[in-house]
């Protein structure tokens, strides 16, 4: 009976891993839970900051830190994020969902195997239905800002507004929008818009 059980988990335990990311839903837990029993940030346009070194298995063909990595770090930056500053709980209290809408990585310089990095993370601005953040990843070795990446954190049954209120107690404006993150929004508006005339029976917005 006591192979037969274990036999079981062991199918179970590959049915997960063959048909789901498991490692990164554990690392995921692992960060939330950690931030969790951090000092919490009571700032949320603050500034959060983790640290990373790139390894072997995150290496392209030409040594270089895959987009994979990136993406992920910036996801599990997120979450530390969310948790430290509150918007999670926040998020939670007023039954609100939070799915990433739209994402965008500028590169400037790769980071190499082993290179040391730091990934610096705050919340820009935010408008009636998303906060938007910035991600830079910056080397140790040099301070050379490796990468840029801004993403557009949708609010689902509630509003970045009613949120910040939850947190603050009180009405906050949002910080002004930057030339460079007005651009990226108007880019993706129009690319919104291009996909659905494109869906359109007679090839027209409705």
């Amino acid at each position: 009976m006591e192979i037969d059980m274990w036999l079981w988990i062991l199918a179970v335990l590959l049915l997960l891993f063959s048909n789901t990311d498991v490692w990164y839903f554990l690392r995921g837990a692992v960060v939330v839970l950690r931030a969790y029993f951090q000092p919490p940030v009571w700032d949320v346009l603050a500034e959060q900051r983790r640290s990373g070194r790139v390894l072997p298995h995150d290496i392209d063909f030409m040594g270089h830190m895959n987009n994979a990595r990136y993406l992920r770090e910036c996801d599990f930056a997120r979450f530390s994020l969310y948790t430290r500053n509150g918007m999670f709980k926040a998020a939670r209290a007023l039954g609100a969902n939070m799915v990433v809408g739209a994402s965008t990585v500028r590169y400037r310089r790769s980071l190499h195997l082993g290179e040391p990095f730091e990934l610096r993370s705050r919340v820009l601005a935010w408008d009636d239905k998303a906060f938007f953040v910035e991600q830079r990843f910056v080397s140790k070795v040099d301070g050379f800002l490796s990468a840029i990446m801004l993403c557009r954190q949708n609010i689902l049954r509630s509003s970045p507004d009613q949120i910040m209120q939850h947190l603050c107690k009180r009405k906050v404006e949002s910080p002004e929008f930057s030339e460079e993150l007005q651009h990226w929004i108007s880019y993706n508006n129009a690319s919104s818009q291009a996909l659905k005339a494109e869906n359109s029976p007679d090839g027209k917005l409705q």
